[in-house]
């Protein structure tokens, strides 16, 4: 049996194949993120997956795929993690960047590809090797045009009273926003990134109102100048995304895209289906 799993800071996807390729089941998780969770976190997830547990013993390829995974140490960290949860498999861990480029960008053709999930990340693929010019310090430094990116701005704004009292009402009869809620979830609770990309919700829903939908575009325009914009070939090769806000913004992403002269390419919500695509062609 081989696993193939995309996952994100929020969740992961989880297809299994057999040997000619053929799908024998597909589950999720919550997300495996090493640079945020413990051993015993990560352990439970797994153990706590039914269908994970049922076949552990016939896993003999797991192919995983992660937010978090872009350090020798991690990549060892999850491959140690794995190695005791399925005792046969041999296990082989990427940066999550990997699964987006290999479902956006045909075997050979090059591209920049971007993730717009919880966090954020952008590579240059020229066909054969990934290029990235920014090292991700995490979520709170970084993670420009992100989920969390976006909630954390919410949150900000609502506090600093400069969200616009409209909207500012319906904020907070949607969310819990009392100060001890919100300090417990981002210094005592595991995933804080993952917290706040919950409130790009609130964003999403309310994209038409001016302040939604000028914040949203200044959170586009700072990943594009501070990420895309870092490559030399960015407005000659397509500019491919995966993930949630990508997605769900995909109309204001796209407007962006070409106010920068940036030639829109692929952009997908979550890379899983590709990513099976990919490793059945290479079976």
């Amino acid at each position: 049996m081989i696993l193939i799993v995309d996952s994100g800071a929020t969740k992961a996807d989880w297809i299994a194949l057999d040997e000619k390729g053929n799908q024998l089941f597909f589950t999720q998780t919550l997300g495996l993120s090493p640079e945020v969770l413990t051993r015993e976190v990560i352990e439970d997830r797994l153990a706590n997956n039914f269908e994970l547990s049922k076949n552990k013993e016939n896993v003999t390829k797991l192919f995983f795929y992660g937010a978090g995974c872009g350090t020798d140490r991690m990549k060892t960290f999850l491959k140690d993690i794995f190695s005791d949860f399925f005792p046969k498999a041999k296990a082989v861990v990427k940066e999550d960047t990997y699964a987006a480029i290999y479902s956006t960008i045909k075997i050979g053709e090059q591209g920049i590809v971007c993730i717009l999930g919880t966090g954020s990340n952008c590579s240059y693929y020229d066909g054969n090797q990934l290029f990235q010019k920014v090292t991700s310090l995490g979520y709170i430094p970084m993670d420009d045009g992100s989920g969390n990116f976006f909630g954390r701005k919410l949150i900000r704004d609502y506090y600093f009273n400069k969200i616009p009292q409209d909207l500012a009402i319906k904020f907070a009869n949607e969310y819990n926003l009392d100060a001890d809620v919100i300090k417990d979830n981002l210094y005592k609770q595991p995933n804080p990134n993952t917290y706040l990309a919950t409130f790009a919700r609130f964003m999403i829903e309310n994209k038409e109102h001016p302040y939604c939908k000028g914040v949203i575009d200044k959170g586009f325009q700072q990943f594009i100048n501070n990420y895309v914009m870092q490559f030399e070939l960015a407005t000659k090769v397509p500019v491919n995304f995966v993930g949630s806000i990508a997605f769900y913004l995909k109309d204001e992403l796209i407007s962006v895209l070409k106010r920068n002269d940036l030639v829109v390419g692929v952009i997908r919500q979550r890379p899983i289906e590709g990513l099976v695509e990919f490793h059945q062609n290479t079976l």
